[in-house]
C-alpha cells in the first residue's frame, strides 16, 4: 500500500490547521522535537500494515495530531482561573482525553478522530482511562495510537528523563504487551521496516560528554567575566 501524504488523508485546510495545533501542543508539552507529527507517521505505518481503509487512516492521522489538545486546554483553563496548578488539578488532568474529544470536535475533526482522541489512553488490560475499555472494546485505531504515542515519547527526551534508545523502547513495548498494549499491534510494529520516525533522539555517550564540556566552558566564561 503506497504512502499517502497528509493532504491526501485529510482536507488540506484541516491538515494545515491540525499541523499548527500539533506544533503548538508540542511546544506546550515541552518536546524539543516534533512529537504529534511523529506519532501520526508511526501510527500511519502501523495502520498500513493492518490495511486500514483510507478514511480510517485519515481519522487516525487527525487524532494523532490532536491527541494531547485536551491537556493543553485543561491546563490553560486552570491557569487562567487560579494562576497555578494544584496537585489535585494535576491528577485531574487524567480527564484530558475527554476534553480532547471536545476540543477535536471544536476544531473540526470527524467523529471517528474525536473518539480516537478520547480513547488513546485506554489499556489492553482495562486499566486505562477514561472509560476503562479493554481488549477489542478499544477500537483498533486507538490501540495503534496508544502504541505510537508511547513509542514516540519513550524515544524522545522529557523534562524528567532522557530519551530511550530504539532497543530500550522496543523492549519496553514487549514488556508491556498484553498489559498496556495490544500484543498484536506490538508484534506488527516490531515487524515493520524502519523509517526515520522510528529513530531515537537518545544522545550517544560522546554527545553527552560534549554537552557537559560546553556547559562547563560556559560556567568558566561566566566566572572569568568577574575577573575582568
Amino acid at each position: 500500500m503506497a504512502a499517502l501524504s497528509t493532504t491526501e488523508l485529510i482536507d488540506s485546510a484541516a491538515a494545515e490547521a491540525f499541523n499548527q495545533l500539533a506544533r503548538t501542543t508540542d511546544k506546550f508539552e515541552r518536546y524539543d522535537n516534533p512529537h504529534a507529527q511523529r506519532v501520526a507517521e508511526i501510527a500511519g505505518e502501523i495502520a498500513k500494515a493492518f490495511h486500514l481503509a483510507r478514511h480510517d487512516r485519515g481519522s487516525l492521522h487527525a487524532a494523532a495530531l490532536l491527541h494531547d489538545l485536551g491537556e493543553v486546554a485543561m491546563e490553560r483553563d486552570y491557569i487562567q482561573a487560579t494562576g497555578a496548578l494544584s496537585q489535585e488539578e494535576r491528577i485531574d488532568l487524567a480527564r484530558h482525553p475527554v476534553i480532547g474529544e471536545r476540543e477535536a470536535s471544536r476544531v473540526g475533526a470527524d467523529r471517528a478522530a474525536q473518539l480516537l482522541v478520547r480513547w488513546h489512553h485506554e489499556w489492553w488490560n482495562g486499566a486505562g482511562y477514561p472509560d476503562a475499555l479493554r481488549r477489542e472494546e478499544i477500537p483498533l485505531g486507538a490501540r495503534i495510537l496508544r502504541l505510537a504515542d508511547s513509542y514516540a515519547a519513550l524515544t524522545d527526551a522529557r523534562p524528567y528523563r532522557p530519551a530511550m534508545t530504539v532497543e530500550e523502547a522496543r523492549r519496553e513495548l514487549i514488556n508491556r504487551a498484553g498489559i498496556e498494549f495490544d500484543p498484536g499491534v506490538v508484534s506488527v510494529f516490531l515487524s515493520l521496516e524502519p523509517i526515520r520516525e522510528f529513530e531515537s533522539f537518545a544522545k550517544t555517550d560522546e554527545q553527552q560528554v560534549e554537552e557537559e564540556v560546553v556547559k562547563a566552558s560556559k560556567g568558566w566564561d561566566l566566572f572569568s567575566s568577574f575577573s575582568k
